[in-house]
């Protein structure tokens, strides 16, 4: 197994680049989270990777942060999601917003994502929910992390008030919360249910 690369970028067309390690060039699939933070042509890199061998190819995938790594890991162990989800999926969201995805059954937020469509994202949520928070954390790297704001704050709180986590993504979902406070994003929210 091919755990990580280091070496100098020489070629980059989303979604794959080239590493060269002491005259190999290495062709490695990224998730575009990972491409667009990618330095100039000729600086030096290291990427975490994962090799995946198929009948018919063997490929090699390259991840920022081992985070990303982890949960490209888990999705792959879930029936019928793919590589080219798992990248997909990393792509679209931070790991942090994805495990949000699942600890809130948040279907809404991973439907937008192409290729995942309403039973897709149900399935994995339902697979996620135990996995994610299980996933290992490796030696050098931090646990995941949720980013918290006003509307994470009242998306806990009303969950915390005795709100089903879907009913709570749908009610904070339809709100215009750009700008506002939890406490803002809570009244509204409770607005809708009273009316």
């Amino acid at each position: 197994m091919i755990g990580s690369v280091r070496g100098k970028l020489t070629f980059k067309q989303a979604p794959v680049i080239i590493i060269e390690c002491q005259g190999v060039g290495y062709e490695i699939e990224t998730p575009m989270s990972t491409f667009l933070d990618l330095p100039p042509i000729g600086a030096e890199l290291s990427l975490f990777t994962h090799l995946l061998v198929r009948e018919d190819a063997q490929i090699l995938y390259g991840f920022a942060t081992d985070s990303e790594r982890l949960l490209f890991r888990t999705l792959l162990k879930i029936s019928g999601v793919g590589a080219k989800m798992g990248l997909g999926i990393l792509s679209a969201m931070s790991v942090g917003d994805f495990q949000r995805c699942v600890e809130y059954e948040d279907t809404a937020m991973l439907v937008r994502i192409p290729g995942i469509g309403k039973k897709t994202s149900e399935r994995l949520i339902i697979e996620m929910r135990d996995r994610i928070g299980k996933m290992p954390v490796a030696a050098g790297t931090t646990a995941i992390t949720v980013e918290h704001g006003p509307c994470s704050e009242a998306v806990d709180a009303l969950i915390a008030l005795g709100y089903k986590p879907r009913e709570v993504n749908k009610l904070v979902g339809s709100l215009d919360v750009d700008g506002k406070s939890a406490e803002d994003i809570i009244r509204l929210a409770l607005r809708q249910v009273v009316q």
